[in-house]
């Protein structure tokens, strides 16, 4: 019997017979990988695990600990679940049903959203699926055959989806028990490895995302290996129900929105606060670190965009109105407007690099059922900058942009992974500049030693990126900064400085976030920290509280030297117990609270209670002051007496 040579994840080689499977090949690494295997990914392409080796190949045997093998894991349980709907609704029409971050979700035509009652019911006859463990197997029809089949059907929405796929593609579908589907997979071998299951919500969905085309129902899920991870999820779940932006700003009173401006932000004095001191952070390591300061207007020509190539790429997401008859855009980005900013001067490769910041009012025209409090919006600042440079200059300038970026997010306890975006299929530009402005950016993160993810496809028009993508106390993603190399704009642009040989030389351009849209990175602050903002990013720091009538005069005083020490503090002298106003403050989350009685007017002094302790400390006046100047330089995130 030939065998072939099989690599592993680890680099170790196997030989195997040729035609054996990757759960043959797991089980010959150990019974535990193979009883925990859910797909194998061979060659880079995610498989199912009976998938047949007939040539030399890389293998790496995937379990939900990967994400690939949740992607099976979810896919699979997606099917079941539309099996489940099928057989307590017949007649309900099949749309799409993938895999997602966390769990899966599939839509169906139907009149009515399915109810909360409905939710469980599907919930029941999916566990008796499960139970009854059909065999999931895999065939493949000819085009023809496969849309007389989902007609016959009445599958009209999987015929547009065959009708769609390219000529030489192949037509695959699943079949488990009396259910099939059209579907590329993969999916696990054994639906008992599925041990827990909870559909979340049903939510409306159009078809293929235009308003144009049918509502459908979708309803959202999760399953899981075992029952003490969905427990996890569920308790994660309630936690971020607590620290949703969205309660939280309204508790804190930091934004609204209004009927008058959907998916516009109204910014509340306490919010105002908050952005204003995150911006004045930013404008402090800007200014440090090179950077100068532009603004461009909010509406330019039709013309600028065409040549930016916005108006071709971005069109459908872009506000427009015509003034004098002219047609001009209100814009989604800032790119266009620095590169007429550095224009409007003549440069000398002396003057590069060029650091050019922009904290930009931005619109994007975004669909009503995607908004999201601060996360999803049609206006939002973004802190752009646009660094203009030498070829030779481009490497040092990513690494100065990647050190800058760690400093922020570090500072705010995040972690975080880095994903490298290659060149997607709609772009600007020739192999050979894409091929250039790629290995650059990966050279970079090489010489500074960083782990990153490929992700391929997913550039720019204009440019390969680094995107940065946060992790959250409750361990969930936030892609906010990101690094877009760009030749395509200059040429576009004309931009030009003069070199040391007296010629004419085009720069290179980055555009580069930190935070991204300052509103999002708020949104994702918030309930990052639960709403408990550290002492020098809080909008209000402090709250004196007197305990009787006879201290007003001192916790007035009190206040008014936090003021002029540039402390943001309030008082509260109202006729309440002090235990009411202190459990009041916690509410707001406020770091810090004084409690003021008749001994502490006497003596001067302060008593200080943290916003999630019980215990106090005694200070004099001018050390409490002096603690609250010294953690306002620091930016420092814990309290501490």
């Amino acid at each position: 019997m030939s065998t072939i040579n099989v690599t592993l994840k680890d680099g170790n080689v196997l030989q195997v017979p040729k035609g054996s499977t990757a759960y043959e090949v797991a089980g010959q690494i150990s019974a535990g990988l193979a009883r925990n295997a859910l797909a194998a990914e061979l060659n880079g392409k995610l498989v199912d695990l009976r998938y047949p080796l007939k040539e030399d190949c890389e293998l790496a045997i995937l379990t939900f600990d990967d994400e690939g093998g949740r992607h099976a894991f979810w896919h699979t349980s997606s099917h079941i679940m539309a099996q489940a709907v099928q057989r307590l609704y017949p007649g309900t029409k099949l749309a799409i049903g993938p895999p997602i971050t966390e769990g899966f979700y599939y839509d169906f035509d139907r009149e009515t959203p399915f109810s909360d009652d409905e939710l469980r019911g599907i919930e029941k006859e999916m566990k008796n699926i499960i139970k009854e463990n059909p065999e999931i197997t895999r065939y493949v029809l000819p085009r023809e055959e496969a849309l007389d089949v989902e007609r016959e059907r009445g599958e009209k929405y999987k015929v547009e989806l065959i009708q769609d796929l390219p000529e030489d593609e192949e037509i695959s579908f699943y079949k488990q028990g009396e259910f099939s589907d059209l579907c590329a997979g993969p999916h696990v071998m054994d639906m008992k490895q599925i041990k827990a299951i909870r559909l979340t919500s049903v939510a409306g969905a159009y078809w293929r995302g235009s308003e144009k085309n049918d509502m459908l129902t979708r309803i959202y899920g999760i399953t899981f290996p075992k029952k003490s991870l969905l427990d996890e999820y569920l308790e994660r779940i309630e936690e971020a129900k607590k620290r949703d932006h969205r309660k939280l700003g309204r508790e804190l009173k930091l934004f609204t929105f209004r009927e008058e401006g959907p998916g516009f932000p109204f910014f509340l004095p306490n919010g105002m606060v908050l952005k204003n001191t995150l911006l004045k952070y930013w404008h402090e390591v800007h200014a440090r670190e090179g950077y100068q300061e532009i603004s461009t207007p909010i509406m330019l020509s039709r013309e600028l965009w065409e040549t930016s190539g916005h108006w071709d790429h971005y069109r459908e997401n872009m506000y427009t109105t015509e003034i004098d008859e002219d047609d001009f855009a209100v814009k989604p980005m800032n790119c266009p407007g620095s590169l007429l900013v550095y224009n409007s001067d003549q440069h000398s490769y002396r003057d590069l690099p060029l650091r050019m910041a922009e904290l930009g009012l931005v619109h994007r025209h975004e669909k009503s059922g995607v908004l999201h409090g601060l996360m999803r919006v049609r206006s939002f600042t973004q802190d752009d900058a646009h660094i203009y440079m030498m070829p030779e200059q481009i490497k040092d300038e990513i690494k100065n942009v990647v050190r800058l970026i760690d400093e922020v997010y570090t500072l705010f306890g995040f972690d975080y992974y880095i994903e490298l975006s290659t060149r997607p299929e709609d772009s600007m530009g020739s192999d050979e500049e894409w091929e250039s402005a790629t290995e650059a950016l990966k050279d970079a993160l090489d010489e500074l030693g960083l782990d990153y993810k490929i992700n391929e496809g997913d550039g720019a028009f204009y440019g390969p990126k680094i995107d940065f993508h946060l992790i959250d106390a409750l361990q969930r993603e936030w892609q906010c900064g990101t690094i877009q190399l760009d030749f395509q704009l200059p040429q576009k642009f004309e931009t030009e400085y003069i070199g040391a040989d007296g010629d004419k030389h085009q720069p290179v351009m980055i555009h580069r976030v930190v935070l991204g849209s300052v509103e999002r990175f708020l949104a994702v602050l918030i309930e990052h920290l639960a709403g408990k903002f550290p002492f020098w990013l809080a909008p209000v720091q402090v709250r004196v509280m007197s305990i009787g009538e006879d201290q007003i005069g001192y916790a007035d005083a009190v206040t008014a030297a936090l003021r002029r020490s540039g402390i943001r503090a309030e008082t509260d002298v109202r006729n309440e117990k002090v235990g009411y106003k202190v459990r009041e403050a916690q509410l707001d989350k406020i770091p810090y609270m004084l409690v003021l009685g008749g001994r502490e007017a006497e003596e001067q002094t302060v008593s200080l209670r943290l916003r999630d302790e019980q215990k106090t400390v005694n200070y004099s006046l001018e050390d409490f002051v002096d603690k609250c100047v010294r953690e306002n330089a620091q930016r420092t995130m814990e309290l501490s007496f």
